[in-house]
């Protein structure tokens, strides 16, 4: 492969061929060259704060996480607020969520508050909910729910979906200086994995100008392709469209993501029936059916693409109406995408294809969330169920990501996950769901070419050809041999 000044491929060179003259050259030793992999759901910004503050994932215990909890804040004593993210009450066999009670046995002379490994829910001890003035008396907020104590209206100290805002709104935000740390530690972190390239999903204000003055510092590693928080901020960054790619293709606006529900282990996950171990429950509605189209239109009417997070069946129904209803006014290369699509009703899939909706899914949840959903859904609804397969023959383009920092941004685990169906310890034996299994060319797709497609960056990144930039990763075997 011959490499231009300009960072693009200038020629690809096969075995036996002659050599082109050349500057410089790397001899890869027989080892395999494979594009860039492209990350198509990820959180920048959450992913580096998260290594720079208390990182409960892996934890198997409450107790491991408590002792954690207490060793971060004695380490850092001048902190106002201890903050953090990655605690998995599923993962630590509890049954139940954890208590502002459990925060206060470690740390008790200041504020907590920690995000849920799925982002979808947060843990607060009893000094953050005084400085934000919880009580009994409080209400729920529309597409929230704040946990109460057994028996009662007390808040327990666990806030699922809009109920986050309320502790969340309080915590001091991370300086300019942390954030462009924050930045540096993700981007060596993906590019430790192999990660040349992320759609960022739900990006802020905040975290576009962490960007622009990383890319004008020349300290942009990673391709970011980012889809605002919400239509305020698209406007504030984009203004009347999507921005161009900015320094060499490094950073562009494309869209926005919009929420419909909440996530599957906090039970927000909008389903069409109620969860089968939470009888009463059919999950959250972050947005309803009127609020998603106005905010669709907003964005397509002025080119930006749309992003619906849509984790249940009935947000996954809801998201495909409304795109079937926006594609007879907004034609052309919309390229709709549903983030997540976990849950699916095995008739819903083949509406899919009908508009080429893209489907921007996470092979390594399946390998997490495996017992976590045969417990909230019940046998009947697995069919549909991280079906990644079924959506693909459904005609969707697959575009595959590993929603960091809620997993570690590997991937090689979600290639492994996506055709084997099975976790890293090789369970279950055969696979889950097996007929839902990719091929390790399909998947490979999915994380690279795929990915680009999905982010309107085809041409520019995601395969080795002429003209395209040079992102690749050097492999020490061939893993479509």
């Amino acid at each position: 492969m011959l490499i231009d000044d300009d960072g693009k491929i200038a020629e690809l060179v096969r075995e036996g061929d002659r050599a082109p003259r050349a500057d410089y050259r790397e001899n890869g030793r027989g080892r395999t060259v494979i594009p860039g992999l492209i990350d198509a759901h990820a959180h920048m910004m959450g992913l580096g704060l998260s290594l720079l503050t208390v990182d409960l994932s892996g934890t198997r215990t409450l107790a491991e996480a408590q002792r954690k909890i207490a060793d971060y804040a004695a380490a850092n004593p001048e902190r106002p607020w201890i903050v953090g993210r990655g605690w998995n009450q599923e993962a630590w066999g509890l049954g139940r969520f954890p208590t502002a009670a459990e925060l206060d046995a470690v740390v008790g002379d200041r504020p907590v508050w920690l995000e849920r490994v799925d982002g979808h829910a947060g843990w607060a001890n009893t000094a953050a909910l005084t400085v934000a003035g919880i009580t009994a008396q409080t209400a729920d907020p529309a597409g929230g729910r704040i946990e109460r104590l057994a028996g009662g209206k007390e808040p327990s100290g666990v806030f699922v979906d809009a109920a986050m805002e309320l502790i969340a709104s309080k915590v001091p935000p991370p300086r300019a200086t942390d954030r462009d740390v924050a930045l540096y530690e993700a981007q060596e972190l993906l590019v430790r994995n192999g990660v040349t390239a992320v759609a960022d999903m739900g990006t802020s204000i905040e975290d576009w100008m962490t960007f622009r003055r990383a890319g004008d510092a020349g300290r942009l590693r990673v391709r970011i392709m980012a889809y605002a928080a919400s239509v305020p901020e698209m406007t504030l960054i984009g203004g009347t469209g999507p921005t161009q790619w900015l320094y060499d293709d490094r950073l562009r606006l494309n869209g926005i993501k919009l929420f419909l529900d909440g996530a599957l282990g906090s039970r927000g996950a909008a389903l069409k029936a109620p969860y089968a171990d939470d009888p009463a429950n059919t999950g959250l509605w972050l947005t309803n059916g009127t609020q998603l189209r106005n905010n669709m239109s907003r964005a397509a009417m002025e080119g930006y693409q749309v992003a619906i997070h849509a984790i249940g069946d009935a947000a996954n129904a809801e998201a495909l109406d409304a795109i079937e209803e926006l594609s007879a006014d907004y034609t052309g290369d919309r390229r709709w995408r549903i983030e997540h699509a976990q849950v699916v009703d095995p008739a819903d899939i083949p509406r899919f294809g009908r508009f080429g909706t893209i489907a921007s899914m996470q092979p390594v949840h399946q390998a997490s969330d495996r017992l976590m959903a045969e417990a909230r859904l019940g046998p009947d609804r697995l069919a549909g169920a991280y079906a990644w397969r079924s959506i693909k023959e459904a005609g969707a383009p697959l575009a595959f990501g590993s929603d960091a920092p809620v997993e570690a941004p590997d991937p090689f685990a979600g290639l492994a996950a996506a055709i084997s169906r099975q976790d890293a310890a090789g369970q279950p034996q055969g696979g889950w769901q097996p007929q839902q299994r990719l091929s390790i060319g399909e998947a490979l797709a999915a994380y690279t070419a795929g990915a680009a497609w999905a982010g309107f960056a085809e041409g520019l990144f995601g395969r080795l050809a002429t003209g395209e930039r040079a992102d690749f990763v050097v492999l020490d075997a061939n893993p479509l041999e």
